[in-house]
């Protein structure tokens, strides 16, 4: 199916160089493989979203840690941290 697309000077010469690179035999050639390549990438995009959802339920599910707990845990480290600096 013959499609007509509007690609803009810069792409145009993006092609041309392609072409006189001699790996590809004809626009339509860089265009496809463009169009591959974009799949790829999107393609992965979804597989790293779907695997950071399943983290985040994996999270959600517990075990939960107060965030009193969290942040005096943490002052503590700091507070250590500090010590050993100056000390």
């Amino acid at each position: 199916m013959p499609t007509s697309v509007a690609l803009g000077a810069h792409f145009e010469q993006f092609i041309k160089d392609q072409l006189a690179s001699g790996r590809y035999n004809n626009a339509s050639e860089v265009v496809r493989d463009g169009l591959r390549m974009l799949e790829d990438r999107e393609a992965e995009k979804k597989r790293r979203l779907d695997a950071l959802r399943a983290e985040i339920e994996k999270g959600m599910e517990g075990p939960f840690i107060p965030a009193e707990q969290v942040f005096a845990e943490l002052r503590q480290k700091l507070a250590d941290k500090a010590r050993r600096k100056a000390g």
